[in-house]
């Protein structure tokens, strides 16, 4: 693994460059004058040879996705980019970082994006809680704007209404086309008929913003840094939970688990103990702490069934209740399913039900089987993966730690009584659906 700088986040590890003339001084949009000078094709070769993919959670290389595009001399319809900022996976806050800290670096991507496919439109749909971060990209994007940087491509901010569900590649495609965010049949890919039934580039924050640094290293560099040959470059990883030093850390994929959470994150705090890692973000299966010297790439990850998704570490110590994980992990997906799956719409009510039964002791043991098959029931049966990450979280759960559902069993109730570190925390809805008000503690 080889060392690697800040790339992302460069020059702005002490203060943020959101000034246009603070981002040039620092070598801000030179990328993009030598950009302009290249053919499109080469462009996005070089994307192609860095073998960057997607900080979204997908993982898909992004030069082959930006090949896909036809060009315009082969379609008579524009040509979309699209930046997916909705970050709505919880524990992922990388990206409010970036459109914070280094907005211009971003608009810079997107340019160097649009040249590339040959775009003239970019829309960067941001979620709707995103307040402080919209207004300072929209400053950035004014200023590039009359500063004459943006050239003949028209770059809009378009604030979201926060559902998770836009955070899916077509479903943000339908709430930028002003419908309800639901998820699309593919094929057809968003490549060939995306936004308004055009060609349309769909890229994460963090991988748009990534470009320009691709293009001043070089592609054959950039792809030296980190875990080469499929996890290349740093990442921005979003460390939270029980941990001493919690935040956004961008470091070289390949780095441990264990190295982010006790060398960089300091460790469990408190004298307690680490109980489970929720790896990539909520969507996906927990870790234990016997795979913590898993490298950091996605590689590493798949090998132990785990996933490197949107860059979460979330730190998960002995006074919490895996059960109480589990059900309100379940009900975050419950609340936020669009509906239009039916394994999707009524399997993640099932397993609120059955999580709910198992926290107040009144579930049975054939149950964690029944969990498991509704499990296997949602994933790969929806049009998209909201299903999927409502179930892999839960059954991960139930495999792992069943001596502690069993324990609810026991005790006709939750062990860990008013100790749990989840007791009294906020959840969106509860088993029948109803939406919860935060209890008091």
């Amino acid at each position: 693994m080889a060392e690697s700088p800040v790339l992302v986040l460069a020059g702005a590890e002490e203060s943020p460059l959101r000034d246009l003339a603070a981002y040039r001084a620092a070598g801000g949009y030179a990328q993009l004058e030598r950009v302009r000078a290249m053919e499109p094709q080469a462009v996005t070769q070089e994307l192609i040879e860095s073998n960057l993919r997607g900080r979204g959670g997908a993982f898909f290389p992004m030069g082959r996705k930006a090949s896909f595009i036809p060009t315009p001399d082969k379609i008579a319809k524009p040509i979309y980019i699209t930046v997916n900022a909705d970050e709505s996976e919880p524990g992922t806050f990388k990206d409010r970082e970036i459109m914070l800290r280094v907005p211009h670096r971003l608009i810079e991507g997107c340019l160097i994006a649009a040249h590339a496919i040959q775009s003239r439109n970019v829309y960067i749909y941001i979620r709707g809680e995103y307040l402080a971060e919209y207004e300072v990209l929209e400053a950035a994007r004014i200023q590039a704007e009359q500063a004459g940087i943006l050239g003949d491509v028209q770059i809009v901010v378009h604030r979201g209404a926060g559902a998770y569900i836009c955070g899916e590649e077509t479903g943000l495609l339908e709430s930028l086309e002003g419908k309800r965010g639901q998820p699309r049949s593919k094929p057809p890919f968003p490549a060939i008929s995306g936004l308004y039934a055009s060609p349309t580039l769909i890229n994460n924050v963090e991988t748009i913003t990534t470009i320009p640094k691709i293009v001043e290293l070089g592609p054959e560099e950039y792809a030296q840094i980190g875990a080469p040959p499929d996890s290349t470059g740093t990442r921005i990883f979003c460390l939270s939970g029980n941990v001493k030093r919690p935040g956004p850390y961008e470091l070289p994929h390949g780095i441990t688990v264990r190295h982010l959470i006790e060398d960089v994150g300091g460790g469990v705090p408190d004298g307690r103990t680490l109980k489970a890692v929720m790896m990539g973000g909520s969507s996906f299966p927990v870790m234990t702490p016997n795979d913590l010297d898993t490298p950091l790439d996605a590689n590493s990850l798949s090998t132990k069934g785990y996933f490197i998704g949107s860059g979460v570490v979330t730190v998960i110590d002995d006074r919490t209740c895996i059960v109480q994980f589990a059900l309100r992990v379940a009900q975050f997906y419950m609340h936020e399913s669009c509906g239009k799956c039916t394994p999707c719409r009524v399997g993640t009510r099932w397993l609120v039900q059955l999580l709910h039964a198992v926290e107040t002791g009144a579930a049975k043991e054939e149950d964690f089987d029944l969990t498991l098959d509704v499990c296997d029931r949602i994933i790969g049966k929806c049009l998209c993966v909201l299903g999927d990450s409502a179930a892999m979280p839960v059954a991960s759960c139930v495999s792992k730690f069943r001596d502690e559902f069993r324990a609810h069993l026991e005790h006709g109730g939750c062990p860990f009584g008013r100790d749990s570190s989840l007791d009294g925390l906020f959840a969106p809805v509860d088993q029948h659906g109803h939406v919860q008000e935060p209890v008091a503690t």
